[in-house]
């Protein structure tokens, strides 16, 4: 069965693999993936690199920003972005109102562990505690899914492909999704 359009946001904190599931899914997809991080302007790269954490007016443009790029895509597309909080998740729906959201889900220790690993990336491990302060996990929301950061990425993308894959039989026969 073909899937329709599918507009999807790999979410979570720093350092649960984000950017590696998106590339996963874009790939067996065979779609666009988008760094949530390119996004973010100039002076919000500045403070993550400077170890300071970004606050909901620093976060503003780039959903926004984030928001329209998704609503303008009419091909599949999968990004990986933080989307920490709820208001910001339903910022983002608010211009694609049938968005997936794919949470990986990991602990401080594993995330912290896996940050201060990397070299190069405009993230320090000194902000994965502020993240996770942030955080709420989109339990009980509608379109999201949840795996497990202790999977491996290949395991990640299939769950998630037979997700989309059972939520597109269910809309064909009219069935209401959760």
């Amino acid at each position: 069965m073909a899937l329709k359009v599918v507009v999807m946001v790999v979410m979570s904190v720093a350092g649960c693999g984000k950017s590696t599931l998106a590339r996963l899914l874009s790939r067996d997809l065979g779609c666009e993936a988008i760094e949530g991080d390119d996004f973010h302007s100039p002076a919000s790269q500045r403070k993550m690199q400077q170890g300071i954490a970004l606050d909901d007016a620093d976060r503003e443009p780039w959903l926004d920003t984030l928001g329209r790029t998704l609503a303008a895509g009419a091909q599949d597309l999968v990004v990986s972005c933080s989307a920490l909080k709820r208001s910001y998740r339903e910022r983002l729906r608010a211009d694609v109102p049938d968005l997936k959201f794919v949470f990986i889900e990991i602990d401080p220790a594993r995330a912290a562990q896996r940050v201060a690993a990397r070299s190069g990336h405009l993230f320090p491990p000194s902000l994965v505690r502020s993240q996770f302060l942030a955080l709420e996990p989109p339990r009980g929301e509608a379109g999201t899914l949840t795996v497990p950061s202790t999977d491996a990425p290949q395991a990640q993308a299939d769950a998630t492909l037979a997700w989309l894959c059972e939520r597109s039989r269910r809309a064909a026969v009219g069935w209401s999704l959760t």
